[in-house]
């Protein structure tokens, strides 16, 4: 199985492509995509679209597992996020590519073992079960290939493969 993971955002947003056998999980290709501030926000939403939309076509994911929209005190950050997340699934739609999504706790839990892992401990972990050199450089890129391994562990479980198949 081939699995698109997306950290969503608007300035930068992770993503990670990755092979899955539910036992080990080789990288294809990882980034950003990046907007500059000074360009106007619609544009930066179709920046993303289009970036994610070519990704969508030159692996052809399986499945594309996103985070899910988690804030507490920035509303408007929250809401420009939840666009730029909204033009992201747009694009899977739209290209036939079914979305699952994850929260941080349930990323955490799946790569670390641990629901309250902290940041660092989730990079050494990415970067130990894909057998990379080093940990990718940016935060949004290694979420996003946490995400991708999240829905690897997750759709190769009975219980996962129920849940999704609805059955439970």
């Amino acid at each position: 199985m081939v699995i698109l993971g997306i950290d969503p955002g608007y300035a930068i947003v992770g993503y990670g492509v990755v092979e899955s056998n539910t036992i080990k999980f080789r990288p294809i290709e990882f980034g950003a995509v990046t907007t500059a501030a000074k360009i106007p926000f619609t544009e930066r939403l179709g920046k993303i679209y289009e970036n994610v939309s070519f990704l969508i076509d030159k692996y052809h994911p399986d499945a594309m597992s996103i985070e899910k929209l988690y804030f507490n005190t920035n509303t408007t950050t929250a809401i420009d996020v939840a666009q730029a997340r909204g033009v992201i699934i747009l694009a899977a739609q739209q290209k036939g590519v079914p979305v699952y999504e994850y929260t941080p706790l349930q990323v955490k839990q799946s790569v670390t073992g641990y629901g309250r892992a902290e940041k660092h401990q989730v990079m050494d972990m990415v970067k130990h079960m894909l057998s990379l050199q080093a940990a990718p450089k940016l935060d949004d890129t290694a979420d996003a290939l946490a995400l991708a391994i999240c829905h690897g562990h997750y759709a190769g479980s009975s219980y996962g493969k129920l849940k999704l198949e609805g059955k439970i």
